[in-house]
């Protein structure tokens, strides 16, 4: 790989980064310096007719446009021949230079950078608007939302509860014993059933048009690196994607302010989303019909129960309790985050 970009060095280390959960990362250090070497696992990464990385470029060229404009975005590095992605076998790679800096989760941010961290996604949003083109063609149907998707569909919802309550149970096979979060997630699943019996008839129709365009799309404390009290990069951009532009802000918020007991922090998410909106121009209406989707969106989601009782993949298991808790707490403070997130 390193024999690609001569002006580098010659390898001395290579180091797993154990962050993240889509894609493996490395340190490499060198006789030049340290760089980031990632290795993209996203199978649609690849275009399906040449087999080319296309969708990987279209992250590079983008992150070196937003570079341009004073976002602070770390582009990969080009290689001996001016390119950015390097294709070994079935793998994707790419090289970037190491950036120094910690992750920081809301409860270690003050008012203050809560307001910074809303007019930096504003600002991620209306530059991506700035360089990127409009996007034509069909949905991705394994990829993620387009503009206008249509909300989950309780009756689908329900189906799902079914299978994973078997699984948590031990039901159907399942062999392993059964442990604590065995327990929490049966309790999860019986407490949002009936939630979703209650709120059934809340889903959201299929938007007429909110507001799209060009988003990050896993904007987390774990893309977002600090240097002190200050953003320096936002990395990780395979997500980037074409929707609602205020359903990102609102999910960044619900993650970025989670507490541990499943609580919002609503006056961080309230200086949070002034600053965006202040960014972005995005008008209170469309704030709240955000509010109501990504809402929608958890109560009907199950994604880290996916992971472990289909895939058998545990990592996202210490992210259940907060998740599963927020949901419940979000139904019955609907209205007071509606009110963080439009006032």
């Amino acid at each position: 790989m390193l024999r690609r970009y001569p002006e580098v060095g010659e390898p001395l280390a290579c180091e797993p980064v154990t962050k993240g959960l889509l894609n493996h990362g490395y340190r490499v250090s060198t006789t030049r310096g340290a760089f980031f070497l990632k290795h993209h696992l996203d199978k649609r990464h690849l275009d399906d007719t040449s087999g080319e990385p296309a969708a990987i470029v279209r992250q590079h060229r983008a992150t070196q446009r937003l570079q341009s404009l004073g976002v602070p975005v770390v582009p990969p590095l080009s290689d001996a021949r001016g390119d950015t992605v390097t294709v070994i076998g079935e793998g994707c790679y790419a090289l970037h230079p190491w950036v120094d800096g910690l992750h920081r989760a809301g409860a270690e941010l003050t008012l203050a950078q809560s307001r910074r961290l809303g007019t930096l996604l504003g600002t991620v949003h209306t530059g991506l608007e700035q360089v990127m083109a409009p996007r034509d063609g069909p949905p991705d149907p394994d990829g993620p939302p387009r503009p206008g998707h249509r909300s989950p569909d309780p009756a689908d919802t329900f189906a799902l509860i079914d299978d994973l309550l078997a699984a948590a149970r031990g039901e159907g096979g399942r062999n392993a014993p059964r442990d604590a979060f065995d327990e929490l997630a049966v309790h999860r699943l019986v407490e949002r059933r009936a939630l979703l019996e209650q709120h059934a008839h809340r889903r959201p129709p299929t938007p007429d048009g909110p507001a799209t365009g060009w988003v990050h799309g896993d904007f987390h404390p774990l893309n977002l690196l600090y240097r002190g009290a200050h953003p320096v990069a936002i990395v990780d951009w395979d997500r980037l994607d074409v929707q609602p532009r205020a359903e990102e802000a609102v999910r960044a918020a619900a993650i970025f302010f989670v507490r541990p007991a499943g609580r919002l922090d609503l006056a961080k998410v309230r200086a949070y989303a002034r600053a965006y909106r202040r960014a972005t121009g995005a008008g209170r209406a469309e704030l709240a019909a955000a509010v109501h989707r990504v809402w929608w969106e958890r109560l009907n989601d199950f994604w880290i129960l996916r992971w472990r009782y289909r895939l058998d993949d545990r990592r996202a298991d210490p992210q259940f309790p907060a998740v599963s808790a927020l949901v419940v707490w979000w139904t019955d403070a609907y209205e007071e985050v509606r009110a963080a997130f439009t006032e």
